[in-house]
């Protein structure tokens, strides 16, 4: 898999330095790379206890991307999903340590606690105060004797960090982000492994299967499962939870899920038992990832006064989310005057009949031109045509089948309504130009000419531009000198010679070659020529 990196070798290094060049000045770094990366803030309080962090990277923003005051004073940084040495544990207490001390806080992995415990005895031994809480919140194993710690560690570094910025001593700082780290408690779930820069991607998991309590170094899951629907995927992992009373949430993104996923998950997590009792959210955001990993994890906290104060307490750390206090969403009346015209219904045999052959046949045909506009667009001019035709077709009983205009009116809201995109909105301009066409006294023929010039000059599109003017307008021109059969003929014409059109003027089709288009119609002027051979045969 490509990356954007230089070297693996230089990778961490070069990381960093573009952190701290975004930063503005509020980070610096330990001048010691490649065998000491300790990236600290700028603007030290050395009277106030330091809180330092770290390990593998890999995991961005955690750790440097929360260093700053309220959060860590320091991150020590590894290579990637490697733990950094003792010397470079022990560069950073030095560095940020003065006479009150200084806490580290450690994710419960082998080498992380015998690098940073050794650091921690070797900086005692110097004459420094130093305290170290391990963190373990990883429930995927609930016998494991040694739990991973994961994103829940970031509770601990905003709890810890806000009592240090507080001024509380090193022995309360230390305290309460030891009962931060008791009660925290984590969960993963993920649809890909991580994927290392400069090495290939471990493909262990087929389309649709998921790993829950999966690491965030790419250790496979405690189980392999068939990935469910976002409420059930919720209910699944929130069971697993044996918190009591109200609660913080840190919806963590692993790397590569979407925004859109992300929202999703967060409500479907807050709709369930545990979610109700959720008092504080945090993100979704991605804060302690795994790469590029498609996945995400919940960490919760049980919360005191204290807790909460420190959590919903502001940090200029660009990288930190914030927490919010979960409220009902905010509903409001949609406005007056959406609602638009109301018709009176009326019956014209004719016309009914003529609107339902055309409806039948843009659905019947919805697979066709999906598959045709699949070449050379988003494969979905069917499924638009064929969703306005369903709107329309669901309502023929109550249109104003005898009123012209105000059947074109209808036609324009329902259509506006049912189709989504720019298809609808010049669908709607159409018809609602035409109707106003029509009011001021114009025959059909005029009326629809009128409807043709207001999408051209709205849409920006005319004759020769490969799209569906390019046989409606010739139908038009032939409608209004010898009727409906003439009309559907120039139609297809029109559309057969769009597919020895090398341009296209708008749409997905525009960026696409003259090779990609040659010899594929327009599909959205199949569509046209589709409707008015349909009108014809009904006559």
């Amino acid at each position: 898999m490509a990356h954007f990196i230089e070297t693996r070798a230089t990778l961490v290094g070069d990381a960093i330095a573009g952190l701290l060049a975004a930063s503005g000045g509020r980070l610096a770094r330990l001048d010691g790379d490649p065998d000491i990366r300790v990236v600290l803030r700028a603007d030290l309080d050395a009277d106030k206890v330091a809180v330092i962090s770290g390990g593998g990277s890999g995991h961005e923003p955690a750790h440097a991307g929360f260093v700053g005051p309220g959060m860590l004073s320091a991150a020590v940084c590894g290579d990637v999903f490697a733990s950094p040495s003792v010397d470079a544990v022990l560069a950073g207490i030095l560095a940020v340590t003065g006479p009150a001390g200084c806490l580290l806080v450690i994710k419960n992995y082998a080498g992380d606690r015998l690098n940073f415990g050794l650091a921690a005895e070797r900086a005692r031994a110097l004459g420094r105060k130093v305290e170290t809480v391990i963190v373990s919140d990883d429930i995927a194993l609930p016998a494991a004797k040694q739990p991973r710690g994961v994103a829940g560690t970031l509770f601990v570094h905003k709890v810890a960090g806000h009592a240090a910025r507080a001024g509380a001593s090193l022995e309360a700082v230390a305290a309460l982000a030891r009962r931060v780290a008791d009660s925290v408690q984590s969960l993963g779930i993920a649809v890909s492994t991580a994927t290392i820069p400069g090495s290939p991607r471990s493909e262990r998991l087929a389309e649709g299967q998921a790993e829950l309590g999966l690491g965030i170094h790419g250790e496979p899951g405690v189980e392999r499962i068939a990935l469910p629907g976002a409420a059930e995927l919720a209910r699944l992992m929130t069971e697993r939870f044996s918190a009591t009373g109200p609660l913080a949430l840190l919806v963590n993104n692993l790397g590569s899920a979407t925004a859109l996923e992300m929202q999703v998950l967060t409500q479907a997590v807050l709709a369930t038992d545990l979610g109700r009792r959720v008092r504080l959210l945090l993100g979704p955001a991605p804060l302690m990832t795994a790469l590029d990993m498609h996945g995400a994890s919940l960490s919760i906290l049980p919360l005191d006064d204290a807790i909460e104060a420190a959590l919903l307490a502001p940090v200029p750390v660009p990288a930190w989310p914030g927490a919010v206090r979960v409220a009902p969403p905010g509903l409001r009346p949609l406005p007056a005057g959406l609602a638009g015209e109301s018709f009176a219904p009326s019956r014209d045999p004719a016309v009914a009949a003529r609107l339902a052959a055309v409806t039948r046949a843009l659905i019947a045909s919805e697979g066709a031109l999906n598959a045709l506009d699949a070449k050379v667009g988003d494969g979905d001019t069917g499924t638009t045509f064929a969703g306005a035709a369903r709107a329309v077709q669901a309502d023929i009983d109550r249109l104003p089948q005898a009123d012209p205009a105000a059947l074109c009116r209808a036609l324009a809201e329902r259509i506006g309504r049912a189709v989504g995109g720019s298809s609808g909105v010049l669908a709607s301009i159409f018809f609602a130009a035409t109707a106003s066409a029509l009011t001021d006294g114009a025959s059909w023929p005029d009326a629809l000419e009128e409807g043709v010039a207001r999408v051209q000059g709205y849409g920006g599109a005319g004759p020769g531009d490969r799209t569906l003017l390019d046989a409606l307008i010739p139908a038009l021109v032939a409608l209004k000198s010898d009727g409906l059969d003439a009309a559907s003929a120039a139609a297809r014409a029109g559309a057969a010679a769009t597919a020895r059109m090398d341009r296209a003027a708008t749409g997905r089709s525009s960026y696409l070659s003259a090779a990609d288009l040659a010899g594929v119609e327009d599909p959205g002027a199949a569509g046209v020529a589709l409707a008015f051979e349909a009108l014809a045969a009904a006559g």
